[in-house]
């Protein structure tokens, strides 16, 4: 029987017992064996932070391809296959290429304990190096100074996209702890973006940018992105860009694509390159309207869209994006997990939605019961129902009302689970 990716990745789950454990002792261990591949990367662009991290990292790709570079991404988690986590000079990994660079790390690593995602990161390294490209787009998995992406002595850039409160019983229960996290991606010397920040957050970076030199670009200091008249308007301090809109929708979307520019600029990019940023960019599942598949058939009349946002502030962003959009019943169908500040993702929504459907994420042992999400959207206010899958709860609201606003959100493995189902035959 021919081997493929998914058998090595279902090997490469029982390698460690923990989904989760920050260190960069068995990262360093197995990028030893592989060569040090991170030390053969073309220039590196390093993501961190709590949200925007792919629509930045998405936008900042759009320019710089537009402007002639090959580009190697990474991003996680992935949505419908794992191939997505990996782009190689601007293409998704192949399967051959994948099963190819999975089978060697798994060999090379051995019976040694390691998690999926760091043994994956260090796959993707090695995919990296061995490609030739202009530049390296590595988004961070969780946190930033003990993510297996933090491996990197000298990245060309350095960007915190907004950090908020996720992942406390990993990264710290208070923003200060997380910004610490988030900041131990800067590099001596390294220049770093800095996103829109809270005041405590931002202390932080600046504390760890002033301890290695790092100069800081730093968002309503250093540049400012606004809109103006359906345009977008930045300005630096070497002038003012009159930009398109973000091709991402949400205003949240303004300030991610401001951290984007300021990259391009850091980077030597021209105004055609930031253009580009705005109109090329494309990232799934990013209050996304669907348009064609098996889903969108069975809502009809009705608009499908898809989030796959999971926390208070990517609620926010979807409550500013949606008042952005014409009035119509909305209605919710939502799928979390139990790791998430699923109160304050509902709280946040309950003033624009009519009413919320709760499912559980098929497939998923983390998922918290349908049961359970439609008490909590109840106890914020939401009217409330329960369906077996999200096909059932298309089908209901689409019978109901027809002309209404269908969002699926709560979680991006939701969100996988979704674009799979719209794809199948």
């Amino acid at each position: 029987m021919t081997t493929t990716s998914d058998v090595i990745l279902e090997r490469m789950m029982s390698l460690h017992p923990k989904i989760i454990d920050l260190t960069l002792d068995r990262v360093w261990r197995l990028l030893d064996i592989m060569g040090n591949p991170q030390d053969r990367l073309p220039p590196v662009i390093h993501v961190a932070g709590t949200n925007g991290k792919g629509s930045t990292q998405a936008m900042i790709r759009a320019g710089l391809e537009a402007s002639g570079a090959k580009v190697h991404a990474y991003t996680s988690p992935h949505l419908a296959r794992f191939h997505e986590r990996i782009r190689l000079a601007g293409d998704l990994i192949s399967e051959e290429a994948l099963t190819d660079v999975l089978d060697r790390c798994y060999q090379a690593n051995g019976p040694e304990p390691i998690t999926y995602f760091e043994i994956t990161t260090v796959a993707a390294l090695v995919a990296f190096a061995e490609t030739p490209a202009d530049y390296t787009l590595l988004e961070v998995g969780l946190g930033g100074r003990l993510d297996a992406t933090n491996v990197i002595a000298k990245p060309a850039l350095s960007i915190i996209t907004p950090i908020d409160l996720d992942h406390q019983s990993f990264l710290g229960d208070t923003l200060t702890e997380i910004a610490g996290e988030k900041a131990g991606i800067i590099k001596r010397g390294v220049p770093c973006i800095v996103g829109p920040q809270h005041d405590e957050c931002l202390e932080v970076i600046e504390q760890q940018a002033a301890r290695f030199s790092a100069p800081i670009k730093a968002h309503g200091q250093h540049f400012h992105a606004t809109t103006e008249a359906e345009r977008m308007v930045y300005q630096d301090e070497t002038g003012l860009l009159d930009l398109p809109l973000p091709a991402l929708l949400g205003p949240h979307q303004v300030q991610n694509a401001g951290s984007a520019i300021a990259a391009l600029r850091t980077l030597g990019k021209d105004e055609f390159a930031c253009d580009s940023a705005m109109t090329q960019a494309r990232w799934p599942a990013r209050m996304e309207r669907l348009t064609r598949g098996k889903l969108v058939q069975r809502a009809k009349g009705a608009e499908l869209w898809l989030d796959g946002g999971h926390n208070p502030a990517a609620a926010a962003a979807i409550v500013a994006t949606l008042r952005n959009l014409p009035t119509k019943p909305t209605h919710l169908i939502c799928g979390m997990l139990n790791t998430k500040d699923v109160t304050g993702y509902m709280a946040a929504l309950a003033d624009v939605a009519d009413s919320l459907i709760a499912v559980s994420i098929p497939g998923e042992p983390n998922t918290i019961p349908a049961d359970e999400t439609a008490r909590i959207a109840q106890s914020v206010g939401l009217a409330q129902s329960v369906a077996q899958n999200v096909e059932s709860a298309i089908d209901s609201l689409a019978a109901s009302e027809s002309g209404a606003r269908i969002l699926i959100c709560g979680s991006l493995y939701l969100a996988g689970h979704v674009i799979r189902a719209n794809e199948s035959a």
